[in-house]
């Protein structure tokens, strides 16, 4: 019996551990942040013009045209479970333009940013809001676009990104070959 109890409670220790990591990273993922007056997991200023973050709330989207803001581009299917229902209907009331370019994340493509890449090009005169969950599609992309159509220094354009995650798997693999695409050597760390 001492035996089993033991064998079962070292179990429980070894499966507690990584859900324990898992679930502090996830915290660490989801910071709050606020640039200006504007509130929203991981929100990251790139210019005054151009912010990336996670998902904001209801409430602080019914407050961007207050702060300037004439667009949204939101990278994350409308369908998963933080999206916001009516963001679109939210946005688009304030006369603020919205774009929604539903990356799947663990398939991220050399389409996914082409599409995104345009669209921002678009809005170049605009003070745009770039989110998606927890702002991890948001910065690879905006990351992306800065070195490849802004022409900025990847090694300083990449610290952004790290203040929200480091890119692995799919999004590595991405970010590697689009820039190789483009004629440019970086690894990501």
């Amino acid at each position: 019996m001492y035996s089993e109890e033991l064998t079962y409670t070292m179990n429980m220790r070894i499966l507690t551990i990584p859900f324990i990591s898992l679930a502090l990273s996830a915290c660490h993922m989801a910071q709050v942040s606020q640039v200006g007056n504007f509130v929203a997991p991981n929100a990251v200023e790139i210019t005054p013009q151009l912010i990336t973050s996670g998902q904001p709330t209801a409430q602080m989207l019914s407050e961007l045209r207050d702060q300037g803001f004439q667009a949204v581009i939101y990278l994350a299917p409308p369908t998963v479970a933080s999206a916001i229902p009516d963001e679109a209907l939210i946005v688009g009331r304030l006369g603020l333009v919205f774009i929604n370019i539903p990356i799947d994340f663990n398939k991220p493509s050399e389409h996914d940013y082409d599409s995104f890449a345009a669209v921002l090009s678009a809005m170049k005169d605009k003070k745009v809001l770039v989110h998606c969950q927890t702002n991890l599609r948001a910065s690879s992309m905006v990351f992306l676009y800065r070195v490849i159509v802004l022409k900025q220094d990847p090694n300083r354009a990449y610290e952004a990104v790290t203040e929200v995650w480091v890119p692995h798997d799919a999004w590595k693999r991405l970010i590697v070959d689009v820039l190789h695409k483009h004629g440019i050597e970086f690894e990501p760390y």
